[in-house]
């Protein structure tokens, strides 16, 4: 176990070694659309001095438009893709990375991101995310025909468990709270 109290941790189907702990220098968080991955982010990183990055910001400036319109354009299969392969792409140091919500998604993504840093799943209920969240298809959220939050929540959630390495119960907690915690368990 190094000095930040991380010993070998199993990331998704893969066991990370200690040679790929030393080149995890960036946060990453993941979570539902709505449990605040980029106010949180924003804040982590002023108070660590790290760098920024929203990757649906990175994904929207690849493409050249709105999460929204990509989605429309491309159907959820096409935009997953396009999503996993900029996140696959990400190659930064000292950075916090709010990820989009389907991010989990992206295999090859996630095991990229579990090499480049600690993997942090801002855990929301159910009932918060749908209280926080308006009209989805305006969020670019990848929506299946017929889906609903619901439906995506109980598909998500095992999958934000599967990747995270910390998971933060971010329920009823300000944003300071949360990146206090964040600072205290990476």
């Amino acid at each position: 176990m190094d000095d930040r109290g991380i010993g070998d941790r199993n990331i998704g189907d893969r066991n990370l070694d200690e040679k790929d702990l030393d080149d995890r220098n960036n946060i990453i968080l993941i979570g539902m659309p709505g449990a605040g991955k980029s106010t949180v982010g924003a804040a982590l990183a002023r108070k660590l001095g790290y760098g920024f990055i929203d990757s649906d910001s990175v994904i929207e400036e690849n493409c050249g438009k709105p999460l929204n319109v990509i989605l429309s354009e491309s159907g959820q299969d096409g935009f997953l893709e396009i999503e996993n392969f900029i996140n696959a792409t990400i190659d930064v140091k000292d950075y916090v990375i709010a990820t989009g919500g389907s991010a989990v998604y992206g295999k090859e993504a996630m095991e990229h991101f579990a090499r480049i840093g600690d993997i942090v799943y801002l855990k929301l209920s159910y009932k918060e995310i749908a209280l926080r969240l308006g009209d989805l298809e305006e969020r670019g959220i990848a929506l299946k025909g017929g889906q609903t939050l619901e439906d995506i929540y109980a598909k998500r959630v095992p999958l934000y468990e599967k990747y995270a390495q910390i998971t933060l119960d971010c329920e009823s907690k300000s944003v300071r709270k949360i990146v206090n915690e964040i600072i205290k368990n990476i």
